[in-house]
Order: C-alpha cells, then structure tokens, then sequence
C-alpha cells in the first residue's frame, strides 16, 4: 500500500492529522488515494454531520403519522385512507455561489430523487433562498442564475414549483442559500429503503453515466467560500432533467415489480456513499467492479469513479434472479443498467478496478461510525447579541400622526413594500410552471402555503378532495439576535402559514444553514437554535423527519476575515387539507367583509423590517412566544376555514399589521378600513412592530355573529374586529386620525415591480 501522504494532502481532501491518525488505525495500515479521498467526502460535514450530531438527536422523530424518520432517502408520513407522503429539504448552496444555474438546477434534481427512490411520485416542490441586496452586480448575476436553474429543472422535469419564500441581506452577499424541498405520493406498496439485504444479491447501477463532474462536491460543501474556491467549479454538477424525468419513471415501474430490494441515491459522495450507506444500513457489505460502470470519459481512475457526483444514477439491491427484468426496464426508458457487483457478508466496501482491489474499507467507518466533536458551549450569550439585546424604542426619534421626523406613515408602507424581501416574488414564481401535473390549488403568492391537490389513489374516491399543504420558513434575522427563540418562531410561523390556508401541521423538514461550528459564535447559534426547533416541534407535535445540514456557510474578505452568514435554520413543513373546496386565500373577497385579528396585539419594533429598513439598525429581542395563544389562535382560524366563515385568512410577519393589511387588499385587489387598538404604545410599533401568533382575518357580515359567538367560547380575550373591506383605498385610522391612506393601485406598484425594477438597474 501507499505510504502516508503529506500533510497538504490529507488537508486537500478536506481532513484533519488527527482524523487521518484515527483512518490509518480503523485500517491498520495507511490508505490509498481512493480510500483516502473516500474518507474526505464520508467524514465531510456534509454527509457526516460530525458537529452537529448530538445537536440534532435530540429533535423528536417519532409519531403516530411518522412511517420513515431520519437516516432514509426522504421522511414518509402517514396523510390517512392508506395515503402516504414523501417528503425532504435539502442545500446546495455552495456550488449555487459557485456556479448558479448547475448548483441551483442539480439541487433540484437531488431532492426530486430523494423523494422518488422511496417509491414516491413527486408533486411539488418548492424552495427556500437567500441572496445579498439587489444592488450589488455580483449578486443579481447569482440571483438571476439560481432561478434559472431551478426553472429550468423543474419545468423540463415536469414537477410544478409551487411555493417558498425568498430572503435579500447583505450576510449572504457571498454565500447564497439554495434549499430545495420536495414532496411525492408513494405509488409503491412498499416503502423502498436503503439498506442492502441478501448475501450474493447483485448490485445494480441504473441510469446515467459517470464523469468527472462534482469531484469532491461534499467536501466542497463543507468548507468555507474563499476567493480560490472558483478554482473548485469541477465540484459543481452537471444535471440533465430531460433524463431525470425518464428515471422516475424508470425507477417507479422497476419498485412495482417487486424486484428491488433496496435503493439508494447516487447524490452527496456518489458510489462511495451509496455503497457505503447501503452496506451499514443493511448490516453487510458490498462488492462493487469499477470496470462495469458505464463512463462517459476515458481514463478515468478509481479516485474519480468513487468521487464523482454525476447527476441521475441510483444504485439498487436486486433480488437474485431478477436482474435481468429490471435491466430491461431501465434499457427500455433509455438508460444505463448493469450489475456491477453483489452483497456480501463481510461489513466491508471493496472496490475492484482492472481485477484488483482498488480500496477496501469498513462500511460503517464511512456511513456511520464516523467521527463525532462535541463543542463548549459559551458561558454567556457573545457580545453582539448582548448589545443587540440592550436596544429599546425609547432610542427612536419622537413620531406623532403624521409621521416620524420626515416620513410620513404612508410613504413608509410604500418604502416597506417595496423591500425585496417583501415584496413580490413575481419576476420568480412566473419562471416555473407550477401548474404542470395540473393539481395545484393556490397559485404561488396567493396565499401563506402552497396547496396541492391529491389525486384519487388506488381507486379511492375518498381522496378526492385531499389536499397537502407545504411551507418554508425561516426569519433569519430572529435567529441571528435570538438563536434559541428564533428557530421556535420559524416552526411557529410555519405551522401559522399552514393553519392559514386550513390545514392541519403535520411534520417538518428542516435545513440547518449556519457559519463554522469551530467557531464560539457559530457553535453557540447552532446549539440554541437546534434547541429551540427541538422544543417547539414538541408543542406542535410535528416530528422532524429527516433535513440537512449545511455548515461552514462563510466567505473571507479581502483581509482573511470570515464573514458568516445569517443563522438560517429553514423549517420545511407539510400539512393536511381534508377539503380543498375550503381553502383561503389572503386577499380580501367582497366589500363589506368584517376584518378581525387573532391573536394579542402586542407588537414590539426588535427585530422588524421597519427597524432594519428604515433605522438601518439590526437590534432588539424577537417577538415572544405563548405557545398555548399561538395554538388557540391556530385551531381557531383552521375551524373557522373549514366551518365556511373565514373567506380570507393572512399570518401577521415582516412589516407588522400594516404590511398583512396591505398585502391583503393587493392580493384581493380590494381595500379597507380598519382602526388600530394603539392603546398607549407607539405609533410605529402598532403599524409595524412585529408579533407571533397573530392572523388577520376577514369574515362576511352575514356571518358576523356566528362567528363572533365562536371566538368567545374558544378565543375568548384574545380576538379583536378591526375594520371592513371597503373601496380601493387601505386606510388605517387610531382614536378618529387617520394614519396611512393609500391607494390600491399605488401599493400594488410598489409591491409589484421592486425586484424587476432593481434588476434593471445599471
């Protein structure tokens, strides 16, 4: 064997002396340069979660709805009537700041074949993404670039791109966030796993070709952004949808047959992790032959077979015997399928090339008895949040009604409006087809979740009017002040988006985007935050069912400074819709319609868009959290929905009132006049201080007082009656003044058209 390497070998493969000490004892000798590269994406953070761990076991995984949590391709959840869903998030986000349109478009297809290798049909997907500020060149060539990908991927694939959310700060100036979810209907009896079953069954290696492309592409990804990092575009992946669509289909008949015994996705690491992964899961071991391996370029050596991460390839356990059925099926869809290797008893990875044994390594040592660091805590909170914290409205200029020292309250909504990060996604959701398989019911930005119609499966007519609700979440601005009670938020404000459009919060996927967790700050983020999911996903009783982690989301500047992101821990949710004839919208339906909020009015300006977009100060505590009002107020609107009162329903978020307000008259090109409950707090903090637990609401007059009989028997204190739809005119009035009135039409305008118009810009 090969004697050690250099030090700045062992580092380019992305490991530590001391973790190469620990690889060269599981070995017994010193590793080859395939082993050694096999090493360096399997104990990545990416695959391995190394850090994060003992962060994340402690994240409820269990439920009475829950049929597959995490450590498997996808979640699966029970929905009823034998109705079970696929679903997951996952990142890709360094090879999006790399390369935009490939890392965006093969993010989409990883997550696409996370969910159909379960044996599910994908049925949506959406996504969750971050970018710095629009006015940077650099930053609208990503932006630009990652929609297109994911455009292009979903559109030709022919999967409807229904909903997500989409964030512009400057801490993602040069490290975007891409996560892309995905959700699929199991067409299969049986869920199909990942863990290798049956000594001498061949292994078979199905769809596209191998090549060079994403060479190392864990590694890459678990390390930070620098300027060499251009250097790495061969990590970035190539993806072919036009393919992908025919390995769906591929792959769901070949599941039919019952020939499969086991499959698992060529994606993060390729042959190395699908090998690897399905040999410990199963308990055995498995033989590979590179030489079998279809290639699409010459001369490659086992390194680069073993490290691709060529898109579209799967790898399957047949049932002996039946090899050849599933080879004609995949020949028949146009693909690659052959058997390049078999199970074996010994809990081992053995790779052969040119008939020798070209690495040879325990499968657990690369799936899952893989390193593990645990990190101290910080004693106290870091400086920058003790600072934060220490902020109060009282540092704010003076305001009265007409405005705070030159700005008019109305001009501030306009400004408000025109934020990106509340404005219109238009000039993105209009780049994807997201009514292709014709089953979506809310159109993306008509409502807080996206709706998806379920077809009628197996010849159940009681499915019919089934929907599956789904969210992404995050406000990465609460959990950069407050790690802990931010990520609680995000799970809150996930199951609140859910119960908006009538649906009742299932389980959640989450992607866990931070900065470095060697670094105090960045550890002392990811532990509090993962605490605060942990514990709120107990009181929604929404199981984490699996998700991703992306760490070391930094960039150096010019001087060698690490600039980390914004914590960002993305809560992907999925929800039942028993009837999707009831669903709301948020726009305001019919004048004369009585508006209501849900909820205690007790906003509070720490935190806010207001804060950050017209003070250029990031300061203060989140909103807090009562997570029995929050419940209350949750259950309330989802009855009122499926009892036929509520006829519009919108979660009151970025900008406060005022902005759930306007929103709602643009969306139902409708306005209104509502009166404040100011009491004896600030003006700017009752029109934009922002609050948990709150849902503006609109309900006929005709049912006024049905309604209201309701709220006082099960929201009793907690529900308020603000105004009426009225007119085409958003006026919003305190004790007889008015405070902001503002046309429709101007509102739409600016909510409209602020993306398209800063991408115009020179």
């Amino acid at each position: 064997m090969n004697p050690s390497f250099t030090p700045e070998e062992i580092a380019a493969e992305g490991i530590k002396p001391e973790e190469y000490e620990d690889i060269v004892q599981r070995l017994g000798r010193h590793p080859n340069k395939a082993e050694l590269g096999m090493f360096g994406v399997m104990w990545s953070e990416h695959c391995c979660y190394k850090n994060s761990r003992p962060l994340l076991s402690q994240f409820p995984t269990k439920g009475e709805r829950v049929l597959v949590g995490p450590g498997e391709n996808a979640g699966v959840v029970d929905f009823g009537h034998g109705l079970r869903v696929a679903f997951k998030i996952e990142s890709h986000n360094h090879p999006s700041a790399i390369e935009p349109f490939q890392g965006a478009a093969t993010g989409v297809g990883g997550i696409l074949r996370d969910i159909f290798t379960m044996g599910a049909r994908p049925i949506a997907i959406l996504n969750s993404l971050r970018f710095g500020n629009l006015d940077n060149p650099h930053t609208k060539r990503i932006f630009k670039g990652v929609v297109e990908g994911i455009s292009h991927y979903g559109n030709c694939v022919g999967v409807p791109t229904v909903g997500g959310e989409v964030d512009f700060n400057s801490a993602y100036k040069g490290n975007p966030l891409v996560n892309a979810m995905a959700i699929g209907l199991m067409e299969t009896d049986e869920i199909v796993k990942s863990g290798a079953v049956g000594i001498g069954n061949p292994v078979l290696y199905v769809g596209s070709t191998t090549g060079r492309d994403g060479m190392g592409g864990a590694s890459f990804a678990s390390a930070e952004l620098t300027d060499a990092s251009m250097d790495d575009r061969p990590a970035v992946q190539v993806g072919d949808p036009f393919l992908e669509k025919s390995l769906i289909e591929a792959c769901l008949e070949a599941f039919k047959t019952g020939a499969v015994a086991a499959a698992q996705d060529m994606g993060a690491a390729g042959i190395t992790c699908s090998t690897s992964e399905m040999a410990a899961n199963g308990g055995v071991g498995v033989e590979l032959d590179l030489d079998k391996i279809p290639a699409r370029e010459t001369a490659m050596v086992p390194y680069e077979y073993l490290l691709s991460e060529s898109q579209e390839r799967m790898l399957f356990v047949a049932h002996k015997g039946r090899e050849q059925e599933l080879i004609d099926i995949f020949e028949r869809w146009g693909l690659h399928a052959v058997v390049a290797g078999q199970v074996v008893a010994e809990p081992i990875v053995r790779i052969f090339h040119k008939g020798k044994i070209a690495a040879e390594v325990p499968s657990t040592a690369l799936a899952d008895n893989t390193p593990i660091y645990h990190h101290e805590l910080m004693s106290e909170p870091p400086e920058y949040a003790r600072k934060a914290w220490s902020w109060n409205e009282a540092q704010l200029p003076d305001c009265n009604v007409n405005g705070i020292e030159d700005q008019k309250w109305s001009n501030i909504l306009l400004t408000l409006l025109d934020t990106p990060t509340i404005a219109s996604k238009r000039w993105i959701y209009h780049q994807y087809d997201h009514q292709v398989q014709n089953n979506t019911i809310v159109m993306p930005g008509g409502a807080d979740a996206a709706i998806v119609r379920v077809r009628p499966v197996n010849g159940k007519p009681e499915l019919a009017t089934t929907g599956i609700a789904a969210t992404t979440d995050c406000n990465p601005r609460y959990v950069y002040l407050e790690p802990n009670l931010g990520a609680k938020l995000a799970v809150a404000e996930a199951a609140r988006n859910l119960s908006c459009v009538g649906a009742e919060p299932i389980a959640i996927t989450d992607n866990l985007n931070f900065g470095s967790p060697e670094k105090a700050i960045g550890y002392w983020q990811l532990h509090n935050a993962c605490t605060g999911i942990s514990e709120a996903c107990r009181e929604f009783n929404t199981p984490v069912t699996g998700g991703n982690v992306s760490l070391y989301n930094e960039t150096v500047d010019g001087d060698g400074n690490p600039q980390p992101i914004y914590p960002t821990p993305v809560i992907g949710m999925v929800g039942i819709v028993p009837d999707i004839s009831q669903v709301v919208g948020q726009g305001w339906q019919n004048e004369g319609d009585v508006i209501y909020v849900l909820g205690q009015f007790t906003p509070s300006l720490g935190a806010s868009e207001y804060l950050a977009t017209i003070h250029d100060t990031v300061a203060g505590k989140p909103p807090a959290l009562d997570y029995e009002l929050e419940k209350s107020v949750q259950n309330a609107c989802r009855a009122g929905i499926r009892n036929g009162l509520i006829k519009s329903a919108h979660d009151c978020a970025e900008g406060g009132i005022a902005i759930a307000l306007a929103e709602s008259c643009i969306a139902g090109k409708l306005g209104c006049e509502v009166s404040l409950p100011v009491n004896k707090m600030r003006l700017d903090t009752a029109l934009f201080g922002e609050l948990a637990s709150l849902i503006v609401v609109s309900v006929s007059a005709e049912k006024r007082s049905t309604w209201e009989n309701y709220l006082d028997t099960n929201l009793a204190g907690n529900w308020q009656e603000l105004g009426v739809v009225k007119s085409q005119v958003l006026a919003i009035n305190n004790n007889g003044e008015n405070l902001v009135n503002i046309s429709v039409a101007e509102m739409t305008n600016n909510w409209e058209n602020a993306i398209e118009r800063r991408l115009l810009m020179t």
